[in-house]
């Protein structure tokens, strides 16, 4: 048996769940939209082109991205460095790339004074040019990054940025 207060009442709890659940669902959405976003980890990036690089010279390049934590976009701005280094004529891979983090604690690595090796300030662990430690400071090497060059007549340089685990003996990505 049906009165009006029955109707009312039904009518008022059907009509609560529907707002109830057209603020649910979509509340639902923005708390798992980060669960199902793929990081742009290791994406190719370009830096230059090959024409602007010297044979054998060292040149740090900022490697420039947009990021994303969860649900806040961050402008593209600076998210590390890489050195490029132009190898002679005919040599594979035509740019080699490393890393401009010490595999040691992740210090940025510079030019020594001399401008023939690389030095991380933090504890003076020392490299070549081809990222091979000359001290045992460094757990390991620099560490090389993919490069691939355009089709072109001067070729865009590009870079596959990464970054690895600290203190580790053997290269692991943190992606």
């Amino acid at each position: 048996m049906f009165n009006r207060r029955a109707v009312f009442r039904w009518s008022a709890l059907a009509l609560g769940n529907a707002f109830a659940l057209a603020v649910a669902i979509p509340g639902a959405k923005y708390l798992l939209d980060p669960l199902g976003k793929k990081g742009s980890g290791g994406a190719f990036r370009s830096m230059t082109r090959l024409s602007q690089l010297k044979v054998g010279e060292p040149q740090a390049f900022a490697v420039i991205a947009k990021r994303q934590d969860a649900w806040v976009r961050y402008p593209p701005e600076p998210v590390g460095s890489v050195w490029l280094i132009r190898q002679a004529e005919g040599a594979s891979p035509a740019v080699l790339a490393l890393s401009a983090e010490c595999p040691h604690l992740s210090c940025p690595v510079n030019l020594a004074p001399d401008r023939q090796t690389f030095l991380c300030p933090c504890h003076q662990a020392s490299f070549r040019f081809d990222g091979q430690t000359l001290n045992t400071v460094s757990p390991r090497a620099m560490d090389t990054l993919e490069v691939r060059l355009s089709d072109e007549s001067d070729p865009e340089v590009a870079v596959k940025f990464e970054r690895f685990q600290p203190q580790a003996r053997e290269k692991k990505s943190l992606v």
